[in-house]
């Protein structure tokens, strides 16, 4: 605390606001990006909004990967809230998908998580 005299002028305080740049967004992957789906501001996710993120996902995931099968998809819920009402539940047993149960551990070691892929069987555009 600084001490004034009364006579001098105060200092401005300016408000701070919230940053308006933050987006939630959910990224899918395979060997590369396949989809980044930003939220509309003010929207939360509930089981209507992540269906229709995971039909987004499947559009696009036989765009760029069409040698694949859809089956060969395993859905990754680290670390969030299951979304698991019927209805979402519904969808991804609809698009033949698997839910991998969540592997977070405190300090993950390298040997419990081998590698699930090779750049072999990656779509061209992952050598780019």
């Amino acid at each position: 605390m600084e001490w004034h005299h009364l006579q001098s002028p105060r200092k401005k305080k300016y408000k701070k606001s919230l940053s308006s740049g933050k987006v939630m967004i959910t990224v899918f992957w395979d060997c590369g990006v396949i989809l980044v789906d930003a939220m509309v501001r003010g929207e939360t996710i509930n089981s209507e909004v992540y269906i229709r993120t995971l039909t987004e996902h499947m559009k696009c995931f036989k765009r760029v990967q069409p040698p694949k099968k859809p089956t060969e998809i395993l859905l990754q819920h680290d670390n969030a809230r299951w979304y698991t009402r019927l209805k979402t539940l519904e969808a991804i047993i609809k698009f033949g998908w698997t839910v991998n149960p969540s592997t977070v551990q405190p300090r993950p070691s390298t040997l419990r998580f081998p590698p699930i892929w090779s750049p072999e069987g990656c779509s061209p555009w992952y050598k780019i």
